[in-house]
């Protein structure tokens, strides 16, 4: 039976006359899914975004990636070792693997594309993902002609060294920027190669019409074996509305359900049964500029986080799509036990607020234009006025927004952080340790020397149990002190076709090669 929202969009479609809203040609086997925007680059040196990552994910390998557990488990590389306390780590490459061009990847390769990822002239913003290794810092600056800490011991052997003990580097190597390129296509095609890569993956970039659509197809020579389907379309769309009316109109397989969509999706009697969900590596928070007054006071901070009852906004306008954090670490990557949430206690807040000084100014929280975000703020807003906190919110697109609190601009600000590898430490470095204060992802420039002390210790130490003790102590104390305000990690909920089999969605987009999804 056709549902009353399929009649709808077909009528709207036939009305507007919509491009978008044309029955398409579908080709045969192919999956056909949503980007809502379009790639910038399909060059692991310069891939940032999740969007690129997750289409350079079928086109590439690395010497290691994760399986959906979170494991590392063997790539390009059948084997490795791991000496010297964590500093010395020498892979052995499986033989027989091509590049589309049909020559066979060997341990050159990889030094080739981790040296190219740190050159100067190169300019990767994924330099951080190497810079650990033993003669990168020297290399980059310009003083030495190679990287000692990378070598080649024969074709299918390559050992890396560390300058010291890094207990994340595992996880970095599983990263879109860890993965291997043609040096000789690299040469051939040089800036196009962004536009027109050559990889070994199970995907080969079949065509790409910009802002249009993106074609992948099968390769079936792929090392690990070929994927189930015949390719991937995927076909920019910017406005989730119209992805809806293209979903339900049998021309997309597979989409992310929209956040207004959501409990249409989830008791529709008809997609019920076809929607999945998957939890997220993210967190989600309300984040305060700690440099400076009013909150440079962690107390007051703990009020803010105390006048706002999280719980009951998670369960009422975030309709249960996620989590409550108790702190920076996910859920799914925190191996001790969470930290105490700060309980909704308005009363203890509005005692502190009062003897604070605050209600003498007006605090400035800042958002991008996503309706979303605007109307959560406004949720907040309404706690933090009943707490006796006059907020001025002030909407920003996301270019100008992100750099206003780079720049620390703002009292209060929201934002997430989603994971770039399965490592607790991606959650803890980057937000806040003082070394990254603004741009580098501490944007609450958050200041707390036993903090940085206990993060640089985990990262140090090979024995994971005690590198978790470590982490714990250090969540703890930001749990206390507040530099932000923990909401929720989200998880994600897609729904798909009914003729599409086995379709999963993973915590890190990395994971998905594409290779398990059938008709």
């Amino acid at each position: 039976m056709t549902s009353p929202w399929k009649l709808l969009a077909a009528a709207l479609c036939l009305s507007l006359m919509s491009p978008a809203c044309t029955s398409k040609n579908r080709l045969e086997g192919y999956l056909y899914q949503r980007l809502n925007a379009d790639p910038t680059t399909l060059d692991p040196a310069f891939i940032v975004d999740v969007t690129g990552g997750s289409i350079a994910a079928k086109l590439f390998n690395g010497l290691v990636r994760l399986d959906p557990d979170l494991n590392i488990v063997p790539d390009i590389a059948g084997k490795w070792d791991i000496r010297d306390s964590g500093k010395v780590y020498t892979f052995y490459l499986n033989r027989g693997v091509r590049f589309f061009n049909g020559r066979e990847v060997t341990a050159e390769d990889f030094r080739f594309s981790f040296r190219r990822i740190l050159h100067p002239l190169t300019r990767s913003p994924n330099t951080w993902v190497f810079d650990s290794i033993l003669g990168a810092e020297e290399f980059m600056k310009g003083q030495t002609a190679d990287v000692r800490g990378i070598e080649v011991l024969d074709a299918y052997t390559l050992r890396i060294t560390l300058r010291r003990s890094f207990a994340p580097f595992m996880n970095l190597l599983t990263m879109t920027a860890a993965y291997v390129v043609p040096g000789e296509e690299i040469e051939r095609k040089g800036p196009e190669f962004s536009f027109r890569p050559v990889g070994t993956g199970p995907f080969i970039l079949k065509s790409w019409e910009h802002n249009t659509e993106l074609a992948l197809k099968a390769n079936e020579g792929y090392f690990a074996g070929p994927p189930k389907i015949r390719g991937i379309i995927y076909r920019v769309i910017p406005e989730d509305l119209t992805a809806v009316t293209e979903f339900e109109l049998g021309n997309l397989d597979v989409i992310a359900v929209p956040a207004y969509e959501f409990a249409r999706y989830s008791r529709s009697q008809e997609w019920q049964g076809l929607i999945s969900s998957g939890r997220g590596l993210n967190t989600y928070y309300l984040g305060f500029n700690c440099s400076r007054p009013p909150f440079d006071d962690a107390a007051l901070r703990r009020a803010v986080a105390g006048a706002i009852d999280r719980e009951k906004i998670l369960a009422t306008f975030y309709e249960k799509r996620g989590r409550i954090a108790r702190g920076p670490v996910p859920d799914l990557l925190r191996q001790w036990d969470a930290p105490a949430l700060h309980p909704y206690d308005p009363a203890k807040s509005m005692a502190v607020i009062d003897g604070s000084g605050i209600k003498s100014r007006v605090v400035t929280f800042y958002v991008n234009a996503d309706q979303e975000v605007i109307d959560l703020a406004e949720i907040i807003q309404s706690y933090l006025k009943t707490a006796g906190i006059t907020v001025a919110i002030k909407q920003l697109e996301w270019s100008a927004f992100k750099s206003a609190i780079n720049k620390g601009e703002a009292d209060m600000f929201w934002l997430s952080w989603w994971a770039d590898y399965p490592d607790p430490e991606n959650f803890l470095f980057p937000l806040f340790h003082s070394s990254n204060h603004g741009p580098s992802g501490n944007r609450a420039r958050y200041t707390n020397r036993e903090v940085d002390r206990l993060i640089e210790a985990g990262q140090r130490t090979p024995d994971r149990s005690l590198r978790n003790q470590y982490y714990m102590k250090a969540e703890r104390i930001i749990a206390e002190e507040s530099p932000w305000v923990f909401f929720w990690h989200k998880t994600d909920f897609i729904v798909k076709q009914q003729q599409v089999k086995d379709h999963r969605i993973y915590p890190i987009y990395t994971i998905d090669k594409g290779t398990g999804v059938s008709f």
